[in-house]
């Protein structure tokens, strides 16, 4: 087992640390510390809600008597630049002979200083966002396709797209269902070890590239689950959006919103959910009818009274299982899903 140190300096939050987040909600035993000056003393716990009493530190050197063997950027740096505090922390854990694995836009690999430093060491690093080299570009395959495919989307960034699709693959397979799951950002691929960067792909291969995912899975797959990104009314990421959508050629979808959210990160107003999903919808209709089996919402914000209701009224609303997946579970939404897999021929 793996002995993880996550680097988050001044970032330990809901919102920046997503990477490290989802780390310790679902490998929490891997994890030993989080780096964070300004959250040093503290537990996990206690700055984001979960993950126990796994300590927050100042530095890389506190964590020495944890024994790590990796070091996981989980917050990126804005602007893709690699800054001294990050620096510091990733020369650190070379010199302890720490594996680094990085979700960076600059890649680590590429930086003499660090990457000779790891060289020396004999220690290996990970960009996770370096996409694949020669690209491929889409053929088709969806067409011959022997197994569904479910999209995550939603209403914008951050709305818990990886989230969702994790819970559903770990749910159905506690069924003893064959999902496999296609990451398509820096967490879902360490969390699973399998995906393509999509964000980091050049646009005329994105389609391609979740494409080759898909036909790289086992003969005897049930359901591949692929991570969605972005949202196609956010104006910054819709192209990846797009691309998601037409690499993968879902034959159902899930919707992922954060209620009360009235503004998306581009600072532009979030239209109508309804509206949203069928936006989906009619894009896919010149390939083939797709259908929305449920919503999943990030209710982290709302007391539970509010958020049962807010779930109670999308279901109402929509006639579809809408539910947080993490916070209530999601049985009628496994119920749905495990119905359509029973009738897929």
């Amino acid at each position: 087992m793996e002995r993880i140190v996550i680097l988050a300096p001044n970032a330990f939050n809901y919102i920046e640390n997503k990477t490290g987040n989802m780390l310790l909600r679902y490998r929490p035993k891997e994890v030993v510390a989080v780096i964070d000056p300004e959250k040093a003393g503290q537990t996990a716990e206690q700055v984001i809600g979960w993950g126990g009493n796994i300590p927050c530190v100042a530095s890389f050197n506190e964590t020495i008597s944890y024994s790590p063997t990796q070091l996981v950027i989980g917050a990126a740096p804005q602007g893709g630049i690699l800054k001294d505090n990050y620096r510091n922390e990733i020369k650190d854990a070379l010199l302890a002979k720490c594996q680094i694995i990085s979700g960076m836009h600059v890649f680590l690999k590429d930086d003499n200083e660090i990457f000779n430093l790891a060289k020396k060491m004999n220690v290996t690093i990970s960009d996770l966002r370096r996409s694949p080299n020669p690209p491929h570009f889409p053929k088709g395959s969806w067409k011959n396709r022997k197994f569904p495919v479910m999209l995550i989307v939603g209403s914008d960034c951050d709305t818990g797209k990886m989230t969702t699709a994790w819970e559903l693959v770990l749910a159905l397979r506690r069924l003893n269902r064959k999902v496999e799951f296609v990451g398509t950002g820096q967490t879902g691929i360490l969390l699973s070890g399998n995906g393509v960067p999509i964000d980091a792909v050049v646009s005329d291969f994105m389609a391609g590239e979740i494409e080759y995912c898909l036909d790289q899975l086992p003969d005897n797959t049930e359901l591949a689950i692929v991570e969605g990104q972005g949202a196609l009314n956010n104006l910054l990421y819709s192209g990846v959006t797009l691309g998601l959508l037409h690499g993968s050629m879902p034959d159902f979808l899930i919707f992922a919103h954060e209620p009360g959210r009235k503004i998306d990160v581009a600072n532009h107003p979030i239209p109508d959910l309804e509206i949203l999903m069928q936006n989906y919808i009619d894009l896919m209709k010149p390939f083939k009818q797709s259908k929305f089996l449920g919503l999943n919402f990030l209710t982290l914000k709302l007391q539970n009274d509010l958020a049962i209701e807010t779930c109670n009224a999308a279901r109402y609303r929509y006639d579809l299982p809408a539910t947080d997946l993490v916070r209530f579970g999601g049985k009628d939404m496994i119920e749905t899903i495990q119905k359509e897999l029973n009738e897929w021929n």
